[in-house]
């Protein structure tokens, strides 16, 4: 490859880095978030809330999420009827329960049978929630929804793998990503997104994260290959996956993060090339600071100038998340290192819980759904203060109606114009239309996420949907009823034309026309 990877030595070049900051505590991180800032912080701003997103706030009536017509009245009929129907299956738990088990079973490993599985997949779920099996088909889906006034946050779906081979072709698949949004009508991709698990052998990150939070737990536990970063734990932040030192990593071990790292900043490279932005998609708690780490010291690396192109992931239903996204961005903002986020509430809810149990300690997740709306509104609060004072970006990922409609009328309040560059609304291609929809007929810009690759590839992506996602799409019906009524709407209409073409007053005005 032809990117060379950067030691700790000649990144200590670079202006305004403090090596520091590879072994600080969160006190003297809080000391270093409390400098340069405009505002002139106390020494206790870090941990200052922001404004909370509250519902009595809402001034603006900027969404309207009842008239089924206009949010629905564009996707044809057939469309709307397969939407509805997948959307049905989907917010089935026996139906999904049964499904999951026949794709882990050995029921696939008989290739008729799944030949004729994935086929029923690809013209059903695959259909619905991805983009294509291929980038032609990729291309086309961002095409049709950019008619419609969303752009599209490509996504090469692979993931966790194991050796060096496999991430290689893996990094093609991502800069295939960059080429495919390069090639498309200006502005109807806003991101590239990207995981680290499909580029970094999934045992190193784990190896990573255990160094990365030893170290956070002694300072002088010495990391010789860290490159500088920002912070990545918080007071809050749950150590028990590391409970005794880990070892040093081994030289073929350092020899393949050194290539992980290559392999990244070939990423970011081609990104800044292109000028496209690219977020790295957050994982489970066991290699998350892992995915921190490169995510962070590539951030030093390429956002400049007030340009945010690399944007990492909060997960909101942590109960560290607001905290972490507090120290991470004061502390980017005092080194004049722009920062993005994109905000989610998360994805791993069932394996986290279960973690925990096993280890004997809390879950890291919030202890009640509430909990986690009031962490994701305050974390999308924060940032969009920070939009509105000209610093960072955001990407709001929310399938929540209601804190949909917080952010907005926080962002009309703030006097953040709509169309800005740096605030964009984001939800799961298939899922959450009515929002999407409201949010761009409120005049945000709006993205959908779009997986792609061949069916069989994809499938842990559409598996984990299935599972992380029943609760909301069973309790969160709105899509399926709004769908409901236009499509009640369109066969009264349908009925009401049949009815008075047979009517014999219609039939003489006809005859008498010709």
């Amino acid at each position: 490859m032809a990117t060379k990877f950067l030691s700790p030595k000649l990144l200590n070049t670079f202006p305004s880095f403090t090596r520091f900051l590879n072994s600080a505590s969160t006190a003297s991180l809080a000391a270093v978030a409390s400098l340069n800032f405009d505002e002139k912080p106390e020494p206790a701003a870090v941990e200052k809330q922001p404004t909370s997103l509250k519902q009595e706030s809402i001034t603006n009536a900027t969404l309207d999420l009842d008239d089924h017509q206009r949010l629905f009245g564009s996707i044809p009929t057939l469309n709307l009827l397969r939407s509805s129907a997948n959307l049905g299956l989907a917010a089935n738990e026996r139906f999904v329960d049964f499904g999951m088990w026949i794709m882990n079973s050995r029921l696939m490993e008989t290739s008729l049978v799944r030949d004729a599985i994935l086929k029923a997949v690809r013209h059903t779920f695959f259909q619905h929630f991805c983009a294509g099996e291929t980038t032609e088909e990729a291309a086309d889906c961002v095409r049709r929804i950019h008619d419609k006034g969303f752009r599209g946050m490509l996504v090469y779906a692979v993931e966790h793998t194991s050796d060096n081979a496999g991430c290689d072709r893996n990094l093609e698949g991502f800069l295939g990503s960059v080429e495919l949004a390069k090639s498309l009508p200006a502005s109807s991709v806003s991101f590239v997104i990207a995981k680290i698990t499909a580029i970094c052998p999934i045992g190193l990150l784990k190896r990573v994260s255990d160094l990365l939070r030893w170290q956070y737990k002694d300072p002088s536990f010495y990391l010789p290959w860290k490159l500088n970063t920002l912070p990545i734990f918080s007071d809050s932040s749950a150590l028990y996956h590391t409970l005794e030192k880990p070892a040093p990593l081994s030289p073929k071990e350092e020899s393949d993060l050194q290539l992980a790292h290559q392999r990244l900043l070939e990423l970011c490279q081609k990104c800044v090339q292109d000028n496209v932005a690219l977020t790295i998609d957050a994982e489970d708690t066991s290699i998350q600071p892992a995915i921190d780490y490169f995510t962070y010291s590539s951030a030093i690396m390429y956002n400049q100038d007030g340009n945010p192109i690399v944007f990492g992931t909060i997960q909101a239903y942590l109960k560290d998340a607001k905290e972490r996204l507090f120290v991470t961005t004061k502390t980017a903002q005092s080194l004049g290192i722009p920062m993005g986020f994109k905000l989610v509430r998360g994805a791993y809810m069932s394996s986290e819980s279960k973690l925990a149990s096993l280890l004997g300690y809390d879950s890291p997740i919030h202890n009640s759904i509430q909990e986690t709306h009031a962490c994701y509104n305050d974390c999308a609060s924060f940032m969009l203060e920070r939009i509105a004072d000209g610093y960072g970006a955001v990407v709001l990922a929310t399938h929540n109606v209601e804190s949909g409609q917080l952010a907005a009328s926080k962002a009309c309040d703030l006097g953040i114009q709509k169309g800005n560059q740096k605030l964009e609304f984001a939800q799961l291609y298939g899922m959450s239309e009515a929002l999407s929809f409201g949010l761009r007929n409120a005049g945000f810009q709006v993205s959908k996420y779009l997986p792609y690759g061949p069916v069989a590839m994809v499938m842990p992506y559409l598996l984990r949907r299935a599972e992380e996602n029943r609760g909301l799409l069973s309790t969160s019906s709105l899509d399926s009823v709004l769908m409901g009524k236009e499509l009640k709407r369109r066969l009264k209409k349908l009925q009401f034309a049949k009815s008075e073409m047979a009517s014999p007053s219609s039939m003489k005005i006809e005859i008498g026309t010709h």
